[in-house]
């Protein structure tokens, strides 16, 4: 197992000393931090007068109780639609064999070289924590067989995925996506459906201002025509480009064209696009496509720079925009992938699927002033005025919320002043307040915090008063 020492070099950085042996591996790992991971936001603490010992680690977010109810709010919109839609929920494990990513990502991709969270195991298994959803569901539908029942499998998911980039404003290094893939159709209905129910997330959810984008990255019988052409047009430029665009030159030139880098964007202003150099197959589904989709009435705009980087991508890439993100600018993305499934190990079987990022959402949500509605508020507030009367509480709170009424307790013994204070801070509709008396009298006093007026209520007659109010 690893065993790590980390020490102060006598500035602001840390060095970090490990050596791992086993019967196969045998290495040493050293290397210097300026920040550790846990020291990271320390400086929000500086004026608390508490000293945190453990914080959450750098690129991670705690999704605090003020801030939950928005994201049950979208999570309750999208479970609804993808069910509309006949998606079904498919929920995998949080790691996977590291195997699964390298080959299904690719293993000269950013996020295999460079993003992973890759682990051995006590067992020297290389795991890894998910990076994307696609690899997990295509292993789940092999695995488990379930297109041995039905031709067409549509499934969904919200889940958290990992890794390790750089944190910035809507990229974290634990982050959440929703998706949905359909796999077993070659047809373009089955994409304009995808794009149609991701449109429609966003429609419920009162996004505006969206703009769909989409290509067609061809297929494996004319890409390799397409690709020679680009790198001979790339060629004579290739020295200008940036260092990144260099690299990719050789192996993966189609992301060329998707480079945030500006320079290489105007270099690259006048390449040849893919959809000028597609076969007919693929001409055809693009065709489609388009007709499908000015059907239903959704406005789009051909980009020939959405291109995907692997082989078994396929014909139709899609991303849906937001003027309000930036230059990151991309909501979500999807598109064919029909050559994975055999990629992985099982038979031909062509599939389609987009991911789109939460915490994204969230972020044009509240730049467009979205009105999530009221956080969760208790119905009634139980007040005791002695000890007698706190036992009661406990007994009615499970009465009540038995039969569907939210309600609060006090659980710290504190004053009926300070309860009747702290049920106004939840703002709770009514306070029913009860003593020793109350219990003699079998009756309670019940409060409208709203309009200040209070009656007495038969305690038998509690519940059915409340629902009438």
């Amino acid at each position: 197992m690893f065993k790590w020492k980390t020490e102060p070099t006598g500035s602001t950085a840390y060095q970090a000393r490990s050596h791992y042996r086993s019967n196969a591996v045998d290495f040493t790992l050293e290397f210097k931090l300026t920040e550790l991971p846990w020291e990271s936001g320390r400086a929000n603490f500086a004026n608390s007068g508490v000293d945190v010992k453990y914080r959450a680690i750098r690129g991670t977010k705690d999704i605090l109780p003020c801030e939950s109810s928005k994201w049950q709010s979208v999570e309750k919109t999208i479970h609804r639609m993808m069910h509309l839609w006949n998606y079904q929920e498919i929920r995998t494990p949080v790691f996977e064999a590291t195997e699964l990513f390298a080959r299904s990502i690719g293993k000269l991709t950013d996020i295999v070289q460079k993003e992973m969270y890759t682990f051995l195991d006590r067992s020297e298994a290389s795991l890894t924590l998910k990076p994307e959803m696609t690899a997990s569901v295509v292993r789940s539908y092999l695995q488990n067989n379930l297109g041995e029942d039905r031709p067409l499998v549509k499934v969904y998911y919200i889940a958290p995925m990992f890794r390790q980039e750089r944190p910035q404003a809507g990229r974290l290094r634990q982050f959440h996506q929703f998706g949905a893939e359909a796999i077993g159709s070659q047809h373009p209905e089955v994409d304009a459906e995808l794009i149609a129910l991701n449109f429609s997330i966003y429609e419920n959810l009162g996004i505006r201002n969206t703009e769909l984008r989409i290509n067609s990255v061809g297929c494996e019988i004319c890409r390799p025509g397409y690709r020679e052409i680009l790198k001979r047009f790339l060629d004579p430029i290739l020295p200008k480009l940036s260092a990144e665009s260099q690299k990719r030159f050789q192996n993966n030139p189609l992301r060329i064209l998707d480079s945030k880098d500006e320079s290489d964007q105007k270099l690259t202003e006048n390449a040849p696009m893919i959809k000028d150099h597609l076969c007919s197959p693929c001409a055809d589904h693009f065709r489609v496509l388009h007709e499908l989709l000015r059907n239903m009435g959704l406005e789009f705009k051909i980009d020939g720079r959405i291109v995907r980087g692997l082989d078994y991508y396929t014909k139709t890439a899609y991303e849906f925009i937001s003027p309000d993100l930036g230059s990151q600018d991309a909501l979500s993305g999807g598109g064919r992938y029909d050559l994975l499934v055999k990629e992985v190990g099982g038979k031909d079987t062509p599939a389609v699927g987009f991911a789109a990022g939460m915490e994204r959402l969230l972020m044009v949500l509240g730049k467009q002033k979205h009105t999530f509605g009221k956080d969760p508020q208790p119905t009634v507030f139980l007040a005791s005025t002695d000890e007698v009367g706190r036992a009661w509480t406990l007994q009615q709170a499970l009465k009540l919320r038995t039969s569907g009424v939210a309600c609060e307790l006090d659980l710290l013994r504190r004053s009926l002043k300070a309860q009747m204070k702290e049920a106004d801070r939840q703002k709770a509709k009514f306070v029913v307040i009860v003593g020793q008396k109350e219990l003699n009298e079998r009756r309670a006093t019940l409060r409208d915090m709203k309009s200040g007026a209070q009656e007495v209520v038969e305690f038998d007659r509690i519940l059915e008063r409340l629902k009438t109010m």
